[in-house]
C-alpha cells in the first residue's frame, strides 16, 4: 500500500500503557515519510473495545496495522492477540508485537498466536525511533496490506 500525500492516511492502533513509549512512537511516526493517523489505547480491554467499535469507539476506524505491547494492564497483549486472531473480522489486521520483552518464551508464544512480527523495543531513545521508522517503512512502503473493509 503505497502512501502519497494525496492518499488516505495509514491508520495505526497503538496499544501501549507507557506514556514515554507512546510519545516516542508518535514522534517517530511524525518524522516518518508515511502520512498516518495514530490512535492510542492504554490497555487490552480498551484495545478490543476499539477494534470491535464498542461504546465510545463506535466510530473508530479499522486500523491498517496494530502495534501491540505484551505487558498491559487489565488484559495483557497475549490475550488481546489471541482474541484478534480468533475473530474472523479482525484477524486479517497485521499485528506487530512491539514490546520490551526479550524472553524466547514470549517470542514463541506471540508467533503461536499468529503475530505478524515481533520487535523488541530498544532502550536507547534514538534506536527506538529508528526501529519505529523501520517498522513504518516496511509495513507501509514494502508490504501489500489487505484493503479496508
Amino acid at each position: 500500500m503505497m502512501n502519497t500525500p494525496d492518499s488516505d492516511p495509514i491508520d495505526i492502533l497503538l496499544v501501549e500503557d507507557n506514556p514515554g513509549d507512546v510519545r516516542l512512537t508518535r514522534e517517530a511516526l511524525k518524522e516518518g515519510k508515511i502520512h498516518n493517523r495514530l490512535s492510542v489505547v492504554g490497555d487490552g480491554v480498551e484495545a478490543l473495545r476499539f477494534l470491535r467499535r464498542e461504546g465510545r469507539y463506535a466510530d473508530a476506524f479499522r486500523p491498517d496495522v496494530i502495534f501491540l505491547d505484551l505487558n498491559l494492564p487489565k488484559m495483557d497483549g497475549r490475550e488481546v492477540l489471541e482474541q484478534i486472531k480468533q475473530d474472523p473480522i479482525l484477524r486479517t489486521i497485521p499485528v506487530v508485537v512491539l514490546t520490551s520483552s526479550h524472553a524466547e518464551m514470549d517470542v514463541a508464544r506471540a508467533y503461536d498466536l499468529h503475530a505478524n512480527c515481533y520487535v523488541t523495543k530498544p532502550v536507547d531513545l534514538d534506536q527506538f525511533i529508528t526501529v519505529v521508522k523501520s517498522i513504518e517503512d516496511f509495513w507501509f512502503s514494502i508490504v501489500k496490506l489487505p484493503s479496508r473493509k
